[in-house]
């Protein structure tokens, strides 16, 4: 498939962690009105790296729901990182991208490996460009997935670590997550994290 954003008929939309579009359904999120299925790429496609371009404010790479247009921005302005993810093909796509910041929180949300409570700190949780809308994270919301296979230890399961956004903060750091405990921050885009990547597709009716 090309990067070009493809649309979908109007089908049943998946049920969380079901295999879909090379990866695994992970959210809806909606962005100008139009509503996209994000997927999650396997484990087995996780990349880890510097976010890039330290000191520099890239144009282009600070939307909270657009992770091509992000992580397209990065790889033009020098990130290697975001070049290997967009250089990737997994099932038969060619479209993967480092998570935009909301998108990731569905990430969080839906596929959480630990049973760890969560850290429900400043905004955590805060997801108004999701389909419902991210509501502030309790200790015990979200629970652990009840996929085996992403939670602890799990094939498909995140790691116990940060994760790198494709959404930038400012010149010198960019948004990221923990993934034991649910953790919104941002930090030092020179530090080397883990991302997972995934793509997109509209749904229309």
């Amino acid at each position: 498939m090309s990067a070009t954003v493809k649309a979908l008929p109007a089908v049943i939309i998946p049920e969380i962690g079901q295999a879909f579009g090379g990866g695994f359904f992970s959210g809806i999120t909606v962005e100008n009105g139009q509503r996209y299925l994000n997927i999650t790429a396997g484990a087995a496609h996780e990349l880890k790296g510097t976010w890039g371009a330290r000191g520099v404010i890239i144009e282009g790479a600070g939307s909270f729901t657009d992770s091509r247009s992000n992580t397209e921005s990065m790889a033009a302005a020098g990130s290697e990182l975001a070049q290997k993810v967009l250089a990737l093909e997994v099932g038969g796509y060619s479209d993967w991208a480092i998570p935009a910041r909301d998108v990731q929180e569905l990430q969080y949300r839906h596929l959480k490996p630990t049973d760890e409570e969560n850290y429900c700190w400043n905004r955590d949780g805060d997801n108004p460009n999701s389909l419902p809308a991210g509501l502030l994270y309790s200790a015990e919301f979200p629970a652990q997935t009840t996929l085996p296979a992403f939670q602890d230890d799990g094939e498909e399961a995140f790691r116990d670590s940060w994760y790198w956004s494709s959404t930038q903060r400012s010149a010198f750091s960019a948004f990221l997550m923990d993934f034991v405990d649910g953790s919104q921050s941002f930090s030092g885009k020179g530090h080397e994290l883990r991302v997972r990547p995934v793509r997109r597709e509209l749904l229309i009716d």
